[in-house]
């Protein structure tokens, strides 16, 4: 018995032994955990409730050159949801939609959105732009919609409407193409409803304007409702721009171009600065940005004077006739031709068995150099490619800013063609044939230029500098270097000679723009017409009459152009204008081009004084009129 009883006392106390030193292993790490380690866990506890979250920045706005404001921000509403937070996201939307309406576009890209891993613990916006009493009405019931949340956002507006809807562009939420352009996309692009640049320099500027987001520490409950604001660092603006456009010379250029398929650019030639760059018809930019509906998109995008395209920068079209003085300056300086040389114009010639015909089907008769440019006789100038060749023509092209790109920040903008051979047979696989010279003289064939290099290839003739287009005047305070250039060596006497042809083309009864001259003395303009065909003329049709622009389709007709600079005596500004199936450049082109020209050189409606006598009735009717349109448009 007593031996039994030493054995239950043995192994009491090795079972005591035991628990004490487990007992005593639990209280060193008891403490270790509560002592020494204290400090980790409580911030573990606190990252738990303790949220750093991006305030996102104030967008940059954009002024035009004497500080109208061009695109500025507004506060609006929007109620987010966080998938992680809200448990059931079927319930907590039903019950979202007992207290405002939502919107089922807005609704579905929501639900696409929290699918995805990345948004998991990112608020994503399930309704926009919401009303102030909606907004209360969701944040009065936050206590029941877990992982709801009422934000008060930033979103773009653009007070002048479509006059720079081409030039500005517009913002929209942030998709995967932008997101794209990043290796890492910065953080604040994942925030809800943040608006990024789309078009335009809101795109090409979009670092700049962005700014950086700021952070904040805000203390969340279970449900993941904010309970409090426990901090914040604010984040940086982004950059003002001021662009060189005037914005009233762009909206009477919007006016007065109208429905037209058409295109003006007016350049200041003392410092490149783009004073008017404008597309019509155009679209108005806030439909984007507050999110367009399907039927107006529809609308825009069947529209065939096609309203969405930057017609200035983005498009290239063979320039026609305006493409002589550049044939004729390649002529002069290789020494190929003299101010008194004619050549015989019977209204064609003959090429390597092909017949090339001048507009003007009886001939022009005996043509020098100046004549050629105010009747804009094409035989001249047949002639003189076959003298002169296609790369001295190339790389005088090239010189004056064709086949050149624009550095501009714009969308899409064209680099055109000035070809050569090593250009065809680059791009066409075929080699140059003489035929293909003929062409180019004339501003047709493989040639393209764009509105603005047109206009830039008029301010270079125009003051025989390397000129280029300013947009951009400043960034945030800071100017940008004026494009004035410098001298491109050309020989002034050969500018001279091709000036006093354009002089003639707007100042002379025989000038092709002669009924759209300016009559102001020290106002007159030095231009050249252009009409570049768009269908290939038949031999029969020849044989039995061409058809007249007037009396085809639309869509069949000749292009219309006219570019000029003014005032003559003292250059001040170039202008292009391009009218899409417009007809002939003098009919359709050089009247818009008059127009524009003095309404810049004025800086407003230009006394009727300036114009021929026999159109001053018509030229107040329209002023009245394009000036009613402009109020009307900015009361919009």
């Amino acid at each position: 018995m007593a031996q039994s009883y030493m054995r239950v006392t043995r192994r009491g106390a090795i079972i005591g032994g035991v628990q004490l030193i487990f007992a005593g292993t639990l209280a060193v790490r008891m403490r270790h955990l509560q002592v020494e380690q204290a400090d980790q866990y409580r911030l573990l506890a606190d990252e738990n409730r303790i949220k750093i979250e991006l305030i996102p920045p104030k967008r940059g706005r954009i002024f035009d050159r004497e500080g109208r404001v061009l695109a500025d921000n507004e506060p609006v509403y929007q109620v987010t949801l966080t998938r992680h937070d809200a448990g059931d996201v079927e319930e907590v939307i039903a019950k979202l939609s007992h207290l405002l309406e939502l919107d089922v576009d807005t609704l579905n890209d929501a639900t696409e959105k929290m699918g995805l891993r990345r948004y998991r613990f990112s608020p994503v916006p399930v309704a926009d732009r919401v009303t102030w009493e909606e907004f209360s009405r969701v944040a009065a019931n936050a206590p029941a919609l877990p992982g709801v949340n009422t934000e008060v956002g930033q979103s773009r507006i653009y007070p002048r409407g479509g006059a720079f809807a081409h030039v500005v562009g517009y913002v929209q939420r942030v998709r995967d193409v932008n997101l794209a352009r990043y290796e890492d996309p910065p953080p604040v692009l994942r925030l809800p409803g943040f608006q990024t640049g789309q078009l335009g320099v809101e795109l090409e500027y979009e670092d700049d304007l962005r700014g950086f987001a700021g952070i904040k520490q805000v203390e969340k409950n279970a449900n993941g409702r904010v309970i409090r604001e426990l901090g914040r660092q604010q984040g940086t603006p982004g950059a003002d721009l001021q662009l060189t456009i005037d914005a009233e010379l762009q909206e009477y250029v919007t006016a007065r171009l109208g429905q037209e398929s058409a295109s003006v650019v007016i350049m200041d030639l003392d410092s490149g600065d783009l004073r008017a760059i404008a597309s019509a018809p155009t679209y108005d930019p806030n439909l984007f940005v507050r999110g367009i509906s399907f039927s107006a998109y529809k609308e825009l995008r069947e529209n065939d004077r096609r309203p969405q395209a930057s017609k200035t920068v983005q498009d290239a079209y063979p320039p026609g006739s305006t493409f002589k003085m550049l044939t004729a300056l390649a002529a002069l300086d290789a020494g190929l031709v003299a101010p008194d040389e004619t050549v015989w114009c019977p209204g064609h010639l003959e090429v390597s068995g092909r017949r090339f015909h001048c507009w003007k089907g009886a001939g022009h008769g005996h043509m020098n150099l100046e004549q050629s440019l105010q009747q804009s006789c094409d035989v001249f100038f047949y002639d003189l490619a076959l003298k002169v060749g296609i790369e001295k023509i190339s790389q005088m092209a090239k010189r004056m800013g064709i086949g050149e790109r624009p550095d501009v920040p714009m969308s899409a903008v064209s680099a055109g063609i000035a070809p050569d051979r090593a250009w065809k047979l680059r791009e066409r696989g075929s080699e140059w044939v003489i035929g293909d010279s003929v062409n180019a003289a004339i501003g047709q064939g493989y040639v393209l230029a764009s509105p603005l290099q047109l206009a830039t290839m008029v301010g270079r003739l125009a003051t025989g500098r390397n000129i280029t287009p300013r947009l951009i005047k400043s960034v945030n305070g800071v100017e940008t270097p004026s494009r004035a250039g410098e001298s491109l060596g050309l020989n002034e006497n050969h500018l001279r000679q091709v000036r006093n042809g354009m002089y003639a083309v707007s100042n002379t009864r025989r000038g092709t723009a002669f009924s759209s001259r300016i009559v102001a003395k020290d106002m007159r303009m030095a231009g050249k017409t252009g009409t570049s065909q768009v269908r290939n003329i038949t031999a029969a049709e020849r044989a039995r009459g061409v058809t007249r622009n007037a009396d085809l389709p639309w869509d069949r007709r000749d292009h219309a152009l006219f570019v000029n600079y003014a005032p003559f005596d003292a250059p001040k500004v170039a202008v292009a204008v391009v009218v899409e199936h417009g007809g002939g450049g003098s009919e359709a082109a050089a009247p818009i081009a008059r127009d524009v020209t003095l309404q810049a050189l004025y800086g407003t409606d230009p006394p009727l004084d300036a114009y021929p006598e026999r159109d001053r009735s018509r030229i107040a009717a329209q002023q009245e009129r394009l000036r009613r349109e402009r109020e009307k448009a900015s009361k919009a």
